[in-house]
């Protein structure tokens, strides 16, 4: 598990590196961090000390939830973040332009 409880945070590339690696995620709710995780599918975004460490716990009580998050984190950045992604992306565009 990875908890990244930012105050500030740009996109956070350690939370895209760690949900990759199919870690479950505790992040803050600030900045780039929500568009890198669905809050409780691919893992939890809180806004407070206190919540942050409640979800913590509820993962580290259940290792089935962590399994859960941890792929569904994965699958999310595999869809969303890889590289062939952004080349299917451009590839789009280009197509487009020369339409």
């Amino acid at each position: 598990m990875l908890v990244q409880k930012s105050t500030r945070e740009g996109f956070g590339l350690t939370v895209s590196e760690a949900i990759w690696k199919a870690r479950p995620m505790v992040a803050g709710n600030v900045g780039g961090i929500p568009l890198q995780i669905t809050d409780g599918q691919s893992g939890y975004l809180v806004d407070t000390v206190e919540e942050c460490a409640e979800r913590s716990l509820g993962i580290l009580q259940d290792p089935g939830l962590g399994k859960f998050l941890g792929r569904t984190g994965k699958e999310y950045v595999r869809e969303h973040f890889l590289m062939p992604r952004l080349l299917r992306d451009w590839l789009r565009i280009f197509q487009q332009a020369l339409s």
